[in-house]
């Protein structure tokens, strides 16, 4: 007896040391990822859901296979295309202004440019990027030298030119064998990052004071999102349909875009457009030339092969170089009046509304059309025909009327389509993305719960945060399209994630258990979105076509409310259209707020203070 429980001792001794450890494993885990959801997602799914491993690489290629197949898979895309043409039809106009030479930086400089840099480790990294930062006060001062040499001389070192890519499954259940299925991960070294980080900042003062990007291009540039572009498209399409005019949104999809860029004509623009000239001209051209890149694939190094067009993939440079070579594409696509338009890196979005009795309106879309698809020919990009998606906003009796004055475009036609993550609907309802929206937040929570009993709290709290608030706050501030029973069935969503982080059962009442969690409800976080938003519009650090989807309230004759910091309501014909367009819904939040909150100059204070409001109303 003494030595059965003895045993049963032991037993629970090794159950809790096993618990133990594995909650450190798991802490170790998350907290080392937290800033990579794609690591957690894989980690956790592999624990909860383990799949058949997968066959390694090597099996059926070497790294020198993947270098051909990614060699000529822009190659084969380069040669479909006409030779690029400089001369694009689009009138340039002499730049008064002009960029010649390059500020020098400071060791402080660097230092400080260093908390906001990324670190990451490439292959041929002297030092790993860890240590490189724990040394640098040692080797700062040299660093800083190299790097004023670069600038005052207009040369990219070649030793930073050299990129190794490594293939990366663009999903785990694809088959591995088929090269198509990987997407090429570039990685520079670290030093070149630097270097680049210097000049992209210098970059973004030159053509932030000179308002040089296209005002619909949100892609990589600050104050703008995806967000931010989704809600100035269905708010343009959602005021038009109360107005009782139709609208055809197309989404235009470039094949590889970044990697078939003419270095020439991108060399031509900075100078004839942005206004480089001198040692800055000089760096970039440098910057561009030369490139080659290897492929890491099963611990092996491939050979080595040029990189004759492209912006450089995984650089700092790259995805701005990209926004400036897409300029004149806005300033065509302007010339069609009735045409609207949005950009977002490679994506582009065109959208035209007309009442039912124009229709001809169509025509200047299709034209407006074909320009792009001849100014892409003309600048090396390629029309990805395919994936050319369409959506009709109109009433169900009036779309086969309007498909026929499509064209080719009309067999492009859907229901429903993702732009940008989000799912419009013919309606603009988004009941399609919200009933995908709660599968897979469910999904999560499903997962998540398994790994409960194996997680403290704090990361079980911080799992359902990377892995279900922020879809549930993706592009929230377009919420205001859906009913109440899609927000409802939003609601369930927290309130499950709520049940599993504190235990709670289901029959308990959920109120006091998110008020002491101080989560704000579904319905109230959408609105403090919108709210935020609409601070930063007014406070000039949002996009410009934000801040004019809203205006100021001013009376005609002089009262009180005019220094009330009101803003003004549009009138709208209908609930399920205009009512839930951001012009509608952020003027009537806005108002709704008190005095004290709207004469805030803060963010931050705006921010908080906006949560206790809604807070103390929710609860």
């Amino acid at each position: 007896m003494v030595h059965r429980l003895h045993l049963r001792d032991l037993v629970s001794s090794y159950n809790e040391m096993v618990k133990d450890a594995r909650s450190d494993y798991f802490r170790q885990l998350i907290s080392s990822n937290k800033k990579s959801p794609k690591v957690l997602f894989d980690t956790i799914n592999s624990i909860v859901s383990p799949a058949a491993p997968v066959p390694p690489v090597s099996c059926k290629a070497d790294s020198n296979e993947f270098l051909k197949f990614f060699a000529n898979k822009t190659r084969k895309i380069k040669e479909q295309l006409p030779p690029p043409c400089c001369d694009d039809g689009v009138v340039v106009e002499a730049v008064s202004h002009k960029w010649s030479t390059f500020r020098p930086v400071t060791l402080e400089d660097i230092s400080a440019l260093l908390t906001k840099l990324k670190p990451s480790t490439c292959p041929s990294d002297v030092l790993p990027s860890k240590l490189f930062l724990k040394v640098f006060d040692t080797i700062g001062q040299s660093v800083t030298e190299m790097i004023n040499l670069s600038l005052s001389t207009g040369v990219f070192p070649n030793a930073f030119k050299h990129a190794i890519v490594e293939p990366l499954l663009k999903k785990s259940n694809l088959d591995p064998s088929v090269f198509q299925n990987y997407r090429p991960i570039s990685k520079l070294p670290l030093i070149s990052k630097i270097l680049e980080k210097v000049v992209a900042e210098q970059l973004s003062e030159f053509l932030d004071k000179r308002s040089i990007f296209d005002t619909f291009q949100s892609g990589f540039r600050k104050h703008h999102s995806t967000e931010t572009a989704l809600l100035k498209v269905s708010s343009d399409i959602l005021m038009s349909a109360d107005s009782g005019k139709h609208t055809v949104l197309v989404l235009l999809d470039l094949a590889s875009a970044f990697d078939t860029v003419d270095h020439q004509i991108l060399l031509d623009r900075l100078r004839d457009l942005i206004g480089l000239s001198g040692s800055v001209l000089h760096w970039f051209s440098s910057y561009l030339s030369g490139r080659n890149f290897s492929v890491m694939a099963n611990h092996q190094m491939s050979q080595s092969a040029d990189l004759l067009y492209g912006v450089p993939q995984g650089s700092v440079l790259g995805p701005v170089l990209f926004l400036l070579y897409m300029i004149p594409l806005g300033r065509i696509i302007q010339d069609f009046s009735d045409v609207s338009y949005h950009l977002f890196a490679d994506d582009i979005q065109l959208y035209c509304s007309f009442k039912p009795s124009e229709t001809h309106k169509l025509d200047s879309l299709m034209n407006c059309l074909m320009q792009i698809k001849q100014w892409l020919c003309k600048n090396s990009l390629q029309l990805n025909s395919e994936k050319t998606e369409t959506l009709v906003v109109a009433p169900d009796d009036a779309i086969p009327g309007i498909k026929q004055h499509l064209g080719s475009l009309g067999q492009d036609v859907k229901p429903s389509l993702r732009n940008l993550g989000v799912i419009f609907d013919k309606d603009m309802s988004l009941e399609q993305h919200s009933k995908q929206l709660i599968r897979n937040c469910f999904f999560q929570l499903r997962n998540i719960s398994k790994l409960r009993k194996m997680v403290s709290y704090e990361d079980l709290e911080l799992l359902i945060h990377a892995f279900v608030s922020t879809r549930l706050d993706y592009c929230n501030s377009l919420f205001s399209c859906l009913n109440k029973k899609e927000l409802s069935r939003l609601q369930l969503i927290q309130n499950s994630a709520a049940r599993i982080l504190t235990r709670t059962k289901r029959r308990d009442h959920i109120s006091p258990i998110l008020k002491a969690l101080h989560w704000l409800p579904v319905a109230y976080r959408y609105q403090y979105k919108i709210l935020v938003l609409t601070f930063r519009a007014l406070h000039s650090q949002a996009p410009p076509y934000v801040c004019d989807l809203i205006a100021p309230y001013r009376p005609s004759r002089s009262l009180r409310s005019a220094d009330q910091n009101l803003l003004m309501v549009p009138r709208t014909r209908f609930r399920t259209r205009g009512d839930r367009s951001f012009q509608a819904v952020a003027p009537k939040l806005w108002n709704e707020l008190p005095l004290s909150l709207r004469s805030l100059d803060s963010v931050n204070s705006f921010k908080s203070q906006l949560k206790t409001f809604y807070f103390c109303k929710a609860f």
